[in-house]
């Protein structure tokens, strides 16, 4: 994220596990598999928005293409995050033993196996329909493109949320679509709510990337790289919280105008407890309490989660 790939542990690349081969290790190590809070940031919202969409249980061929999609593109795009940012990380004391960035990985090598994850990935879109096919691409472009924003962009971190929202049309798509190929389908099977609930979880992904980009905040302007955290300067903390705030209330908006309830409220209550608990990490701007900030917020959208699937389910 921001910067860099998600990855929930600041402490150096530990070294090959013995019960491992070291070439399965170096590639489980670019994938983050064991550091599982980047997947959980995709998972939650998608699975949310799967439930929203089948108004209640969804079943379980969804349930698995998402949820394993959602774990494959999140490793897919650690690969590329990793070769596009291996000249910025070697100056981050936090990335600097990254399997691409300390050459124990080949770039080439990187690519192929981000290619051969996205392409596992693309085989379980296709076992859905026609409008989350043609979706399944533009996540895609977005994904490739988030990494290079940072050159651009004031605030890569937008780029990221719509990237880390994408799955919740998706969801929408695969539970409503049928089987036209065109742009009418796509409108059809996806509503208005839908984009309505990407926009608000943009506004998550900024806060808690917002979070992370505050962890590397003296790395970055020494490297040059533009994030949320030196664009906000002093107000970044007043901003992650308004961030906070947009999300959970644009979501509570949406989920009763879609008829959740009460036990939907109280997920939502679970949520503001913990975006509370938050300021109280990140308001002395310390890299460890920004870092812990930024790894428990898959917490948060679990509650979100919870929130929506007990309230449909006890109707």
């Amino acid at each position: 994220m921001h910067a860099h790939a998600p990855t929930p542990n600041p402490s150096p690349t530990p070294s090959p596990s013995p019960a491992l081969p070291s070439r399965l290790q170096l590639y489980l190590q670019l994938i983050r598999w064991d550091r599982p809070a980047g997947w959980l940031l995709l998972l939650w919202p998608t699975l949310a928005a799967l439930w929203i969409a089948a108004d209640g249980w969804p079943g379980w061929h969804l349930l698995v293409i998402f949820s394993l999609g959602t774990v494959l593109m999140r490793s897919a795009g650690c690969c590329v995050n990793d070769v596009a940012d291996r000249d910025f990380d070697k100056h981050v004391k936090r990335t600097a033993n990254r399997p691409v960035t300390r050459g124990a990985v080949s770039v080439r090598a990187a690519l192929l196996l981000g290619a051969g994850l996205a392409l596992a990935a693309f085989g379980l879109v296709l076992t859905t329909n026609a409008p989350t096919i043609l979706l399944s691409f533009a996540a895609l472009a977005v994904a490739i493109v988030y990494p290079y924003a940072k050159r651009l962009l004031a605030m890569p971190q937008a780029v990221l949320g719509l990237a880390f929202s994408f799955g919740i049309p998706m969801a929408f798509a695969a539970t409503l679509g049928g089987t036209d190929w065109s742009l009418a389908a796509i409108n059809a099977a996806v509503p208005l709510s839908a984009w309505a609930l990407l926009m608000g979880n943009l506004f998550w992904v900024l806060a808690y990337d917002t979070e992370y980009a505050m962890v590397d905040r003296d790395d970055d302007i020494h490297i040059g790289i533009q994030t949320s955290a030196l664009t906000l300067g002093r107000f970044d903390v007043a901003a992650v919280m308004t961030f906070y705030a947009i999300y959970l209330a644009s979501w509570t908006a949406l989920g009763l105008r879609l008829g959740l309830g009460r036990i939907f409220l109280a997920g939502i209550a679970v949520a503001a407890v913990q975006v509370l608990w938050h300021h109280r990490l990140i308001r002395s701007r310390s890299r460890e309490g920004c870092f812990k900030a930024f790894r428990q917020n898959h917490w948060l959208g679990l509650a979100v989660f919870a929130g929506v699937a007990l309230d449909l389910s006890l109707r």
